[in-house]
């Protein structure tokens, strides 16, 4: 016999098996026991909710022959040809493929002959949002006054497409998500029926994964197991076969946010991709873990609402006292907006990068958010003594009144001797960059070679968002022991900040002139 997925093997056969809607399992029994049916229902919610299960057990309850308070026997005939699906009291019609006015209209004729066994025809119309204008036109007059023996439940994960002139005619029943208690529980209880083993962290995230649907769990679980068949189910399992990260990895990379270090914040990224991480999980996933930080922030109580472990829990607490509540606002609408962006694009790492380097560099944004985070660094820097350098002086444009004198253009600097070792690395400079990681590269790409005091190599920027990535401490180390790996020889190097307002070769002593080599910047 051929393999039988978990969910369809262990899909609730009475209404004590539904997990998660005690509220609708409760009513509808109630309606059973009294003889109180009504002639049309409407199930919505997610989906893995229970919608087409509770509407299955639905008709075989009423059709029971021997109803234990309101639950089928699951032993009589009619139960038997419901779960095998050969009853022809019960018709289940998916109206994503069949949702014409002909097809309604079969219905509507199917209706009038009564049911050859059992006391009710229950129709079933999964995904019913999906009917035409037409279709649900046609099915009105019908909904409204069916015959006695005649049920209809409608099953939608959109209840807003449906008309109100449908929904008016039916009983609605909103199926909730399932809590991650309630699934980790279930997973547990199917665990020991199949005989394996897990890890309860490994479960939990597990149900965690299934964001309330209860299929989805069992999915998800059947493929893990799948892939380590006969093994304990671990943790790290489960994160390797559905490309998910690690808590301990959002802590890291979020230290790395609040520290500024983009360097470290892009090796980050490029573990996850060299290990092959989902990304579009990765951003929904850290988005979560800043939700964590926030709530723990925001309130002392806040220890029981959270489902982390007590080690992660540790962490949170280590790092809500690292940022503020205005900073991780701004980090949760910057990837709030990334969730949005990434789902269609191909480009997805680019888009994450671009995001953390915002993290990094709130500089690059004038939300009101931003602005307050760089006035908390720059208040830090003046606690630690840091010299604030002032912003360079505007430099007068062509609306300028004529009367405005124009700043002089100061004197080129005169050649200085160049040593061998600095002419060498400006030779070799495009090799150099070619052993340098793609962010590096790129940065680079636009940079001017000159000498500066001591036998210095300056690397001269004019754009100042580009100048303020690239000198910090560990592009600055990389970027020389590459240099010195390159010539064999150790290189002082100084990034420098083109701010005097005139051209570079105006300014600075061009050292790709005076070596008379055409270093070209390829688009790497």
């Amino acid at each position: 016999m051929s393999y039988t997925a978990l969910y369809r093997k262990y899909r609730p056969q009475s209404f004590e098996d539904v997990k998660g809607q005690n509220h609708i399992v409760t009513t509808i029994r109630n309606q059973i026991k009294a003889d109180r049916i009504g002639h049309a229902y409407l199930f919505c919610g997610t989906r893995g909710t229970g919608k087409t299960t509770v509407a299955k057990i639905f008709a075989k309850a009423v059709n029971c022959e021997n109803p234990d308070n309101g639950s089928p026997c699951g032993q009589c005939p009619a139960c038997r040809a419901i779960a095998q699906g050969s009853s022809l009291n019960v018709i289940e019609i998916d109206a994503a493929s069949n949702n014409g006015v002909d097809n309604i209209r079969e219905i509507r004729d199917e209706v009038t002959y009564a049911p050859t066994e059992g006391r009710y025809k229950v129709y079933i119309i999964d995904e019913v949002h999906m009917l035409s204008i037409g279709a649900f036109n046609a099915l009105l007059k019908t909904l409204e006054e069916p015959p006695s023996y005649v049920i209809f439940i409608l099953a939608t994960t959109e209840a807003h497409k449906i008309p109100v002139t449908i929904l008016s005619r039916c009983q609605r029943y909103d199926f909730h998500r399932i809590s991650a208690d309630v699934i980790s529980q279930r997973l547990q209880e199917l665990l020991e029926q199949e005989h394996a083993q897990a890890e309860e962290k490994a479960v939990r995230y597990i149900a965690k994964c299934a964001d309330g649907a209860m299929r989805d769990a069992l999915s998800l679980l059947d493929q893990c197991m799948a892939f380590y068949m006969g093994q304990k189910l671990t943790y790290d399992n489960v994160l390797d076969v559905l490309g998910a990260v690690d808590t301990e990895r959002f802590s890291a990379l979020l230290r790395a946010v609040i520290n500024g270090s983009v360097l470290t914040a892009m090796h980050q990224i490029e573990d996850l991709v060299t290990e092959g991480r989902d990304l579009g999980q990765f951003v929904n996933d850290f988005t979560w873990y800043l939700r964590n930080l926030l709530l723990l922030q925001s309130s002392d109580d806040m220890e029981e609402v959270l489902d982390v472990s007590s080690e992660n829990l540790a962490l949170l607490k280590e790092e809500c006292r690292m940022t503020d509540s205005t900073q991780l606002m701004r980090y949760i609408r910057i990837f709030s907006e990334l969730s949005g962006q990434i789902r269609y694009s191909s480009q997805k790492r680019i888009l994450i990068e671009i995001a953390v380097i915002k993290l990094c560099r709130p500089e690059m944004e004038e939300d009101r958010g931003s602005i307050l985070e760089r006035l908390k660094q720059l208040e830090k820097k003046v606690e630690e003594g840091v010299m604030i350098q002032p912003a360079p002086a505007a430099v007068p444009d062509a609306c300028s009144p004529p009367d405005t004198p124009k700043q002089k253009a100061p004197d080129m600097p005169m050649p200085k001797a160049v040593s061998e070792d600095i002419q060498k690395a400006v030779r070799n400079w495009q090799a150099i960059l070619a052993e340098l990681p793609d962010a590096a590269r790129n940065y680079l790409r636009k940079a001017r070679l000159s000498i500066g005091d001591n036998d210095v190599l300056l690397i001269v920027f004019d754009d100042s968002i580009v100048y303020e990535r690239i000198s910090e401490e560990e592009w600055q180390k990389e970027i020389k022991d590459k240099i010195s790996k390159n010539i064999g020889r150790e290189v002082q190097i100084q990034m420098k900040l083109n701010d005097t307002g005139h051209a570079f070769e105006n300014a600075y002593v061009d050292l790709e002139q005076m070596i008379h080599t055409e270093i070209e910047y390829e688009d790497f």
